[in-house]
């Protein structure tokens, strides 16, 4: 119950948010696109918990292997659909003329953000699961739907574009942002919400830095390689 809660706060404060953005700029807004965003959110939370617990376990381990792969399986078949598409949601390795080069100095800018972390809170050794799971679903799985997926709805939900650090940005960019922080820092349990700021604002940083990779880059791969090894440069060094 907590977690459908926690859900339903989330998807709160992205319509809330989403309709005031559109009503100050109703030309290039297309409410559909926002509803669409919100039931991605949805279904993705539906998967990554199994459905609330209504499916059971088998795959087992200590990490959450079967959400992830249902939510990326989900991804995929969404990315597959007629409306969306692999390319427009940047599920292509081809990157966009002349990007790599602009990408390399952001990239390194996100392994450095995640190195320091790294050494600045060492931890005990990990496990080959933990190193395993690491260096795989996580950037998979949340980079095609954060990066992919509901970031193609979103920019579909709020047309409008302004240039800036050489990529059109969009209110859909920014909520994409806004939504992965919150999948990471805000959540309902003992009879309220609550929200880790900490951990919104180490969230916001990279999920910039991916979204602007995304956009410029014109793919998601960028985004997923570095997101892994943020989660396991960390791992790696113990």
């Amino acid at each position: 119950m907590n977690a459908l809660t926690g859900l339903a706060g989330t998807l709160a404060i992205v319509l809330v948010l989403g309709m005031a953005i559109g009503c100050a700029d109703r030309r290039h807004f297309r409410p559909r696109w926002l509803a669409i965003a919100a039931l991605l959110v949805a279904a993705n939370d539906a998967c990554l918990t199994r459905f609330y617990g209504g499916l059971p376990d088998l795959l087992g381990g200590a990490w959450n292997w079967q959400g992830k792969l249902l939510a990326l399986a989900a991804s995929l078949a969404i990315a597959a659909l007629p409306a969306f598409g692999w390319r427009g949601a940047g599920l292509t390795f081809s990157q966009a003329p002349g990007s790599l080069k602009a990408a390399v100095p952001v990239g390194l800018a996100y392994c450095a953000f995640f190195l320091a972390i790294a050494l600045a809170f060492p931890g005990g050794r990990a496990d080959p699961e933990t190193i395993a799971f690491q260096l795989t679903l996580p950037g998979l799985e949340e980079e095609i739907f954060y990066r992919g997926v509901l970031l193609l709805a979103l920019d579909r939900a709020f047309t409008g574009r302004k240039r800036w650090l050489g990529v059109d940005w969009g209110w859909g960019a920014l909520l994409s942002c806004l939504v992965f922080g919150l999948a990471h820092a805000f959540g309902f349990s003992h009879g309220q919400f609550s929200l880790d700021a900490t951990v919104l604002a180490v969230t916001a940083l990279p999920a910039l830095l991916a979204v602007w990779l995304r956009l410029r880059t014109e793919s998601v791969l960028l985004p997923i390689l570095l997101h892994n090894f943020g989660n396991s440069i960390g791992l790696l060094l113990r």
